[in-house]
This record gives structure tokens, sequence and C-alpha cells, in this order.
């Protein structure tokens, strides 16, 4: 029974890593390096669509969670 040794090895981790970086560069990297072409995509599908309509439970539509209302009070 032979074992991967030395350059073999290699290879093998290689072909391993470059099997995995392949697959995702189109799925995760492209679209981070280019986003315009994802942006335009989702403006031509949503166009028609209004948020407030189709959201579910008569909930508002999102808004920041983490701003803060102004008190009148903040110089006490």
């Amino acid at each position: 029974m032979s074992y991967f040794v030395g350059w073999k090895y290699g290879v093998l981790v290689g072909g391993f890593v470059g099997t995995i970086l392949l697959a995702t560069y189109p799925i995760i990297i492209s679209p981070m390096i280019n986003p315009d072409k994802w942006k335009r995509i989702q403006e031509d599908t949503r166009k028609n669509i209004k948020q407030e309509d189709i959201q579910p439970g008569n909930m508002k539509v999102w808004t920041d969670p983490f701003d803060r209302k102004k008190s009148t009070d903040e110089a006490k």
C-alpha cells in the first residue's frame, strides 16, 4: 500500500484547495469584487414590488434598530 509522501501529498492537498477555491469564486468572490451586476439584477426584479404591501403581519419596513431618538433633556 502506497501513501502520498513528499510532492505527491502536496499535489493532493493543492488539488483539494484549488477545487474549493475554483468552486467558490463565482459564488462568493466575484459578487464581492463586482457587485454592480447583482445590484442591477435586483433593481430589475424588484421594480414593480412595493415592500410596504408585502410586509408580513402589517409590520413596518426595516428601520435601524440602533438609531436612538434624540431627547430634549440631553443637557441635564
